[in-house]
């Protein structure tokens, strides 16, 4: 015999029903710990009202705010509307509710263009904001280096020491020094008060420079060593002291396209022969070969990136940008341990060492631990055209990936899943930028315009036109104030909430 269809009073009921049932659940930390024993909870419960139960359960004395998921879905209106009718019927056991510890401090949205700043005479190829974010910089195909006052926004140092484009900058992570490669091969390093150049070039690369890498504050708290990869298929490890190369590494049958220094003192370059090598960067000695790729591996990020690169600076304080700091040099390398530490306790057992994403121009991902396997945790796929670039959040709990296909993808950073796809460029993106609170994203387009997209809601929260042609290069500054945005109308935008 035939149901026959509820009326819409009837169909009111049985919602207003659900709505009204009590579910068991526990709540269960990252690492698999739970917290409690069951309780009831009614299926409507908010995740504000969760944040409160949370708070009291768990004894969350520093009020740190929580997001909430139940079977990998983030409760974001109602536990009814995260897991559904069916699971809410058909639960038999407790649920699990897990709680991700967020941010405390919480970084406000870009919104708006506060200076225009002109000078450099071609394509702005790199922009880059010191550590401690009381510094900016930027590169550009004049071969020039220039430094910018963030305080009042105008011109400070322009710096003339290479002869070809300028492609690629890197802070030491205590922010004393800035290093620059360009197209000729050269490396020079630049004192960020003065605009000086720090004494000579570094040269011995006999082609482009792809990328710079500083040896990791808390296993150098000098900032002596620079890393340097190169087209000549080389890497080569600076003394910034004698202004001497310290070590060669060769192995790729390729040109190199990146280089990351990791926190356990290993080397990940990625190269066009489709490999990722790793090396112990004490000695240069090879470790292990990455393969899975069918193409030029385009890209590199570390799940301790951000953690490596703001250094002791921690961006939850933001008075770093208005206080020059007086700490001691080994002071300054003890507080960035502790802060990689911590961020490698990020995620419980899921974490616990690094991870290595790879991005390339077979259109796909791959996810590793390098330190302990060749074998990757996970091959991502979705996009459909070369990956220009791949970063980690700042918290390492989630990865973006912008692409030529338009998009940018968001990706988990513990099991490499697939977690959303960001929809509003109509061209491809180059840059993608974190905030440092992890919540929310800039990215940077060939269509000419920013976007700042909303990480919980995966949407777009505001679009930001401006520039004349394509944005090359975006960066969020570590106390979360401001982005910087510059490309091909040979301008640099800065952009405030």
């Amino acid at each position: 015999m035939p149901k026959r269809k509820l009326h819409q009073s009837e169909v009111k009921k049985e919602t207003a029903n659900l709505e009204e049932k009590r579910v068991q659940c526990v709540f269960k930390s990252e690492s698999g710990e739970t917290d409690g024993s069951p309780f009831e909870l009614p299926t409507d419960i908010t995740k504000d009202k969760l944040q409160l139960i949370c708070d009291a359960v768990i004894a969350n004395e520093d009020k740190v705010p929580y997001a909430f998921f139940v079977n990998g879905v983030e409760i974001t209106e109602t536990l009814l509307k995260a897991v559904g009718e069916d699971v809410i019927t058909k639960t038999e056991s407790a649920l699990e509710i897990v709680y991700q510890p967020q941010a405390v401090f919480k970084v406000r949205a870009v919104t708006r263009c506060t200076s225009s700043l002109e000078g450099h005479a071609d394509a702005v190829l790199f922009v880059a904001f010191s550590p401690d974010g009381r510094h900016l910089a930027s590169g550009s195909g004049d071969t020039t280096v220039r430094f910018w006052d963030i305080n009042t926004e105008t011109p400070e140092h322009r710096c003339k020491g290479h002869q070809h484009w300028v492609l690629c900058l890197a802070w030491s992570p205590d922010g004393r020094k800035l290093a620059s490669g360009c197209k000729g091969g050269k490396v020079c390093l630049w004192n960020p008060q003065t605009g000086k150049q720090i004494s000579r070039a570094l040269t011995g690369h006999s082609d482009y420079i792809s990328t710079l890498a500083w040896k990791p504050l808390h296993l150098d708290a000098e900032c002596r060593f620079l890393a340097s990869s190169s087209k000549d298929r080389t890497v080569r490890i600076w003394d910034v002291m004698t202004f001497k190369t310290h070590l060669i590494i060769s192995g790729h049958s390729a040109h190199i396209s990146y280089v990351k220094w990791g926190g356990s003192d290993l080397l990940y370059t990625a190269s066009h022969d489709r490999t990722i090598k790793v090396w112990r960067a004490t000695d240069g000695v090879f470790c292990r070969n990455l393969e899975g790729h069918g193409h030029w591996v385009n890209t590199l990020a570390l799940s301790t990136d951000y953690v490596m690169r703001t250094g002791a600076f921690d961006p939850a304080n933001a008075k770093i940008v208005h206080e020059q700091n007086t700490d001691s040099a080994e002071e300054l390398s003890k507080k960035a341990k502790d802060r990689y530490t911590a961020t490698l306790a990020i995620g419980g057992t899921q974490g616990g060492a690094e991870r290595l994403v790879s991005g390339s121009d077979d259109s796909t991902m791959y996810l590793w631990k390098p330190e302990d396997s060749k074998k990757p945790v996970a091959r991502m796929t979705g996009h459909q055209k070369p990956i220009n670039e791949v970063k980690f959040s700042p918290d390492s709990r989630l990865i973006a990936s912008a692409s030529f296909d338009k998009f940018v993808k968001l990706w988990d950073g513990f099991t490499g899943a697939f977690v959303a796809t960001l929809r509003g460029h109509v061209n491809m993106v180059y840059q993608v930028s974190w905030s440092a609170d992890s919540r929310l994203l800039v990215s940077g387009s060939k269509d000419s315009t920013l976007k700042v997209w909303k990480v919980q809601d995966r949407s777009i929260l505001l679009d930001l036109p401006g520039h004349a042609d394509e944005v090359f290069a975006v960066d969020w500054s570590p106390d979360g104030q401001r982005v910087v945005s510059g490309g091909k109308d040979k301008v640099l935008k800065i952009w405030r909430a």
